[in-house]
Parts: C-alpha cells; sequence; structure tokens
C-alpha cells in the first residue's frame, strides 16, 4: 500500500512540473489580435525596440518599413523575356512610413524612398551607335570570342502602396503600388576569351539613357515573407532608334521592421 501511495504522489509531481512547463505555451497560445503581446505586433528582427520612449498600448501597430526584395531581372519588348542567365540578381531597399487607414491597420498607405540595384546576365551585347545616339543589341552569334555579358544599373524611386492585411500577427498581406525615380547610371560589362585570355569592356557611356522611370508592383505574402513582381512601364532607352526593353522583376520581400 505504501508503494501504490507512493507511485501516485509522483505522479501527481509529474502532472504539476508538466503543467507549469506548458502554461508559456498555453499563453502564446491563446493569443489574439489585440492581446497582450505586444512583441508580436513586430514582425521583424526588431520586435522589441520601441525608440527613446515605451510602446503605448493603444498605439496602433505598424508593419513593413525596411523591406528588401531580393529579385531576379529580366527585360520585355524586343527580347522575350526568360531567355536570360538565371544568375541575374538584384537587389531593392524600401525604406517606408506605415499609415494606417483602419482600425487595426487592416489598411494602409505605404509611403517612402527606396534604392535598386539590378542585374541582368545576358547572351548579347549593348552596342552604342554614336552617330544616331542610339543603343543596338547585337546578338552573340554576330561577335567574335563572346563569353558573357552582363547589365546592370542603380536608382532610386517614390514607392506608393496600398496595402491591405488581417489583423492578427501571423497575418496574410497585399500590397499594391507603383513607383517613381531616377536611373542614376547604366552600365554593359562585356567579356571575350580568345585563347583562355579574357578581355573586359566596360560601358558606361550610354546617351539614350531615359532617367524617368515608373512601374508598378504587388506583394502577397504572410507576415514578414511575401513574392514580389515588379514591371517598369518606362524603357530602358529613349531614342525611338535604339532597342525597346523594359524591366521586370520578379523574387521574395522581407520585412524586418
Amino acid at each position: 500500500m505504501l508503494g501504490i501511495g507512493k507511485r501516485k504522489l509522483e505522479m501527481y509531481k509529474f502532472r504539476l512540473i508538466l503543467l507549469i512547463l506548458c502554461l508559456p505555451i498555453i499563453s502564446f497560445g491563446q493569443y489574439d489580435s489585440k492581446g497582450d503581446q505586444k512583441s508580436r505586433f513586430r514582425p521583424g528582427f526588431m520586435w522589441y525596440f520601441t525608440g527613446y520612449r515605451p510602446a503605448v498600448k493603444e498605439k496602433v501597430r505598424k508593419y513593413d518599413r525596411l523591406i528588401f526584395d531580393v529579385t531576379y531581372n529580366d527585360w520585355t519588348g524586343d527580347n522575350q523575356p526568360f531567355n536570360n542567365h538565371w544568375a541575374s540578381i538584384g537587389l531593392n531597399t524600401n525604406l517606408m512610413f506605415d499609415i494606417p487607414l483602419s482600425k487595426g491597420n487592416t489598411v494602409a498607405l505605404g509611403l517612402g524612398i527606396a534604392h535598386e540595384l539590378k542585374s541582368i546576365r545576358h547572351n548579347n551585347y549593348l552596342y552604342v551607335d554614336q552617330t544616331q545616339n542610339c543603343t543596338v543589341y547585337q546578338p552573340k552569334d554576330s561577335l567574335a570570342n563572346f563569353y558573357k555579358s552582363t547589365f546592370g544599373g542603380n536608382s532610386f524611386s517614390i514607392p506608393v502602396e496600398l496595402r491591405f492585411r488581417k489583423e492578427s500577427w501571423r497575418h496574410f498581406k497585399f500590397h499594391l503600388g507603383g513607383r517613381v525615380g531616377y536611373q542614376a547610371n547604366l552600365y554593359n560589362r562585356y567579356v571575350s576569351k580568345d585563347a583562355g585570355i579574357k578581355t573586359v569592356t566596360k560601358n558606361i557611356g550610354f546617351p539614350d539613357i531615359n532617367r524617368l522611370i515608373y512601374g508598378a508592383h504587388v506583394r502577397i505574402g504572410i507576415r514578414n515573407w511575401a513574392l514580389f513582381g515588379n514591371y517598369y512601364f518606362s524603357p530602358v532607352f529613349k531614342n525611338n532608334q535604339s532597342v525597346k526593353l523594359n524591366i521586370i522583376q520578379f523574387g521574395v520581400s522581407i520585412s524586418l521592421y
């Protein structure tokens, strides 16, 4: 009888310890969008950052203020998309204000500044015709000792987004927006190879570069991750004699704050 009582006591102790260990998990599991777990309203690595003042309990939580878009870059127009090298990678850095338009911030306006670094690895050569002040697209079949060619540049823009999201920590979100900006520079790095020796030619003097850029983008995702798509309505070159190219981007967005 004494052994049975001792086993029951040990079982009660085990159940009590198990209940204590499960309490934190239960409390998180009962979280809702208006709960006390304030850190969960911050979807990135800066959950606990509130600035130089403590967080206001009644303040509407904001999202997607620092966004990085890792993209595959391509173009449409005179050349069909998805014919370029897979290593055509770019990075967009977006610093945004999240302006709530509804209770609970289920609808918001995103406004900020962005920097875009794009790179397109293609199998052709962008030749500058100095007489016509235009840029011509030459296929690699017409070039001797072709190895690879990379087109890229930097731009700055002002993105504006209309944001829709569910009122919860692990929320579904949909961003529809556009951007207007300035193309700071463009370059084409052409590499030829003959008898194992590489020759690099870098052209940065495009006379018909289109400085004014504008396009539309979309993000669809959950919490701080999203799929990203962007299309520029503005052509890369503005001369009517130049090759007609419009930049498109597909990738993944991550919001860190």
